[in-house]
């Protein structure tokens, strides 16, 4: 961070278009909350999807504010604060924040990863791999941020711009090398990484998701590949090339292009020998490894670590090596075990329609015949309502027992979320799908119906350890609920 910086040094590459205000100005904090913009900040006043953050910048600067930045000058301007105007104040914000830590990311060898799914576990096993192999790393995930072993909470996805480069800053200040950060098409639409220089960039899939946020699909394609076209000339693109969309995150990327595959189109291919209960057999360009992750989508996230690895410069028969050994992150397909009737329960993040029809197949392609499998799941309130249908049709179409219930409701009624799921039910598939709106109830339920030897899918929440309900996080991990729910019932 440069200390005492002056506001001509932040504004080197923004377009400012009206600076009206006190001259020399020194800047020593970046805030987007006007509660902390006091003497020497500069207070951003960002137009957010709930509130707008103008409608704060007359209490910026009267709590002495250095500097507001803005879209629009407030009707009555105050003497003792510059005001600079700019056309979108968070592409500014993500600039002057670059400026202001020194460009940390330049630093770096930064790699995003985007898509739908599959970000996560790329990032984190990425930052697994690259430590197991002697580098100082850091790690931005939805999971939880850390430099090393060190855990930073994670609230967002990717943070905003200002946490995003502080972030950096202690990272490279720790003597991290690498960095492996997962970019959502949210960061990407808000200029959360506008700014920062990217050593290559990852994408996995995309699918139905975001759609509350984004509108269309052509929008959430676009804010995805926007991250790929902000790729420098001397950095990576690598893509999936089995997936429809990866051939056009490809398209005008200035920099290396690549591509991963199963299917035989890329540069890095793999062909699947096994999947079973105790992990993936993979052929890896000529090589053959036992994994520890389970199912297909598993295998197209170890190829785009593998992938990236190499592109990085690091030796294949290494990365192989040490891959093999690593699991995946927390939440990920993870399973808990009962030691009286070994029904296994399994905890997954998954939340779209995409990748619970994964977790579904890779559970069929497992499980013996005479498992059954209970899937509980629900949909989160105030996001995507297109999906819903789609999620309780896969539930019912790909289960033995289905369990609707809440997830996050957040602002809504949990009963209208069923009630949009329950229409996706076929008719051929109402005697096997409950609906109950506690989610601890739902998985007693589906614990209780388990016999011995089943599997209980639990799936929409993953690592979170709350669940959201009218604004208030209350203490919810499915994980202890599931193994809280062996224990009561004697499973």
């Amino acid at each position: 961070m440069n200390q005492n910086t002056t506001l001509a040094q932040l504004l080197t590459a923004v377009a400012v278009l009206d600076q009206p205000g006190p001259p020399d100005v020194t800047v020593d904090t970046l805030t987007l909350d006007s509660r902390q913009a006091g003497p020497g900040a500069v207070f951003f006043a960002l137009r957010g999807t709930a509130t707008d953050g103008h409608q704060f910048m007359a209490k910026a600067a009267g709590q002495g504010a250095a500097v507001v930045v803005c879209e629009e000058l407030p009707a009555e301007l105050n003497p003792a604060t510059r005001y600079v105007r700019v056309a979108d104040s968070a592409r500014a914000m993500a600039l002057m924040a670059a400026e202001f830590y020194g460009h940390p990311s330049r630093q770096l060898q930064l790699v995003g990863i985007t898509g739908t799914n599959g970000k996560t576990t790329c990032a984190t096993m990425l930052h697994k791999l690259f430590r197991e192999l002697g580098y100082h790393c850091g790690l931005l995930s939805t999971v939880q941020n850390q430099i090393d072993e060190q855990v930073i909470p994670s609230t967002h996805t990717t943070p905003d711009a200002i946490r995003l480069n502080e972030l950096l800053a202690r990272m490279l200040k720790a003597g991290c090398t690498h960095v492996f950060m997962e970019v959502s098409s949210h960061a990407v639409v808000q200029h959360r990484v506008t700014g920062l220089h990217f050593a290559g960039g990852v994408f996995t899939n995309l699918s139905h998701d975001h759609l509350d946020y984004h509108g269309t699909f052509d929008a959430y394609l676009k804010a995805k590949k926007g991250f790929f076209d902000m790729l420098p000339k001397s950095g990576f693109a690598l893509s999936n090339a089995d997936d429809k969309r990866g051939a056009v995150m490809l398209q005008n990327v200035a920099g290396r292009r690549e591509q991963y595959s199963l299917r035989g189109h890329g540069e890095f291919r793999a062909r699947l020998l096994e999947n079973a209960v105790h992990g993936l057999h993979l052929e890896i360009e000529g090589r053959e490894v036992q994994f520890r992750l389970i199912g297909v989508f598993n295998a197209y996230n170890l190829l785009a670590i593998y992938g990236t690895a190499v592109l990085l410069g690091e030796d294949p028969t290494e990365v192989l090596t040490v891959l093999s050994g690593l699991t995946s992150a927390p939440g990920r397909f993870e399973p808990v075990v009962s030691e009286k009737t070994r029904v296994t329960g399994i905890v997954d993040y998954a939340h779209t329609p995409d990748a619970l029809e994964n977790v579904l197949q890779t559970i069929a392609d497992i499980r013996q015949p005479s498992q059954q499998v209970i899937t509980v799941v629900g949909c989160g309130g105030n996001r995507d309502g297109a999906k819903r249908p789609i999620m309780a049709r896969l539930a019912a179409e790909l289960s033995n027992r289905a369990v609707l219930t809440s997830d996050n409701p957040r602002f809504e009624n949990p009963a209208d979320i069923l009630a949009q799921m329950q229409t996706g039910v076929p008719a051929a598939a109402l005697g096997k799908v409950l609906t109950i709106a506690d989610r601890r109830e739902a998985i007693k339920t589906a614990v209780a119906l388990a016999q011995p030897g089943d599997i209980v899918l639990v799936a929409g929440k993953g690592h979170e350890t709350y669940q959201e309900i009218n604004g208030v996080k209350t203490d919810f991990d499915d994980k202890q609920v599931l193994t809280d729910m062996f224990q009561l019932l004697g499973k």
